[in-house]
């Protein structure tokens, strides 16, 4: 039988011991088996890092890394991709998680059609794990067309080193992961979907997205100083960033 090729899954933790179980046993459930999954605690102070050792102790394919400040989740993310050993970097953050078959679906995906970067349909959930409803995609992605609105879910994400390299977030406090979606796409065509939803995205108050003034606000500096776009340029995105916004919600 062919070995599976390794995919190292991307966890940055910051007080999550009311969800990170979720998460975890979402990716120790999944029907691929060759994966690590390497966990940023980001100076937690409540019972995190205990359940992340827990974990750890149990399975050697989860790797525990713990920042001694709070560095923020750009800084977090970075630090399990430098350390990672996959072909494969896929990314879950420690409120959400993932259908059993995600890796195999999405993997097989990739490597049938040779897409270097794909992200899939998901389901958005209530902080009591109430179904709100799906997050649908389009089939493909432009950077172009991802300037106008980040369709790409982060926990749904995943890239392939082989055929891209290991590629960085910018170290924004927010919408890094749009910003590294971006990067990928400037040296790529596309982005491709799968048409499924796969991945679970927890709504809830303590949540990073939560605050939408302050996500546009990181937009807008991602448009100015990361993309370095001229004003109008900007502009026409962020117009456009906001509208679909409304329109999605």
């Amino acid at each position: 039988m062919k070995l599976q090729p390794l995919v190292s899954i991307i966890m940055p933790a910051f007080n999550s011991e009311k969800y990170i179980s979720k998460s975890i046993d979402s990716v120790l459930n999944q029907s691929w088996e060759n994966w690590e999954l390497l966990i940023v605690d980001d100076n937690s102070t409540d019972k995190t890092t205990k359940i992340i050792k827990h974990y750890s102790n149990q399975d050697e394919r989860i790797i525990l890394f713990k920042n001694k400040l709070n560095l923020g989740t750009a800084v977090s993310r970075n630090l399990s991709i430098e350390n990672s050993k996959g072909r494969f970097i896929a990314f879950l953050d420690s409120d959400d998680w993932w259908v059993r078959d995600k890796l195999q679906k999405q993997i097989n995906f990739m490597l049938l059609n040779n897409y270097p970067f794909t992200y899939t349909d998901y389901w958005i959930t209530g902080s009591n794990e109430t179904l709100i409803k799906k997050r649908g995609i389009p089939s493909k992605i432009s950077y172009k067309m991802l300037l106008k609105t980040n369709y790409i879910g982060c926990l749904t994400a995943i890239y392939d080193t082989k055929l891209i390299g290991k590629q960085f977030m910018p170290l924004i406090k927010k919408r890094q992961d749009f910003g590294l979606w971006l990067k990928i796409l400037k040296n790529i065509n596309f982005a491709y979907g799968l048409d499924k939803p796969l991945a679970y995205y927890r709504i809830h108050t303590e949540s990073i997205s939560a605050n939408k003034l302050d996500a546009a606000k990181y937009t807008w500096y991602l448009y100015r100083n990361i993309e370095n776009l001229n004003f109008f340029h900007s502009l026409y995105y962020f117009l456009n960033y906001s509208i679909r916004g409304i329109l999605r919600n």
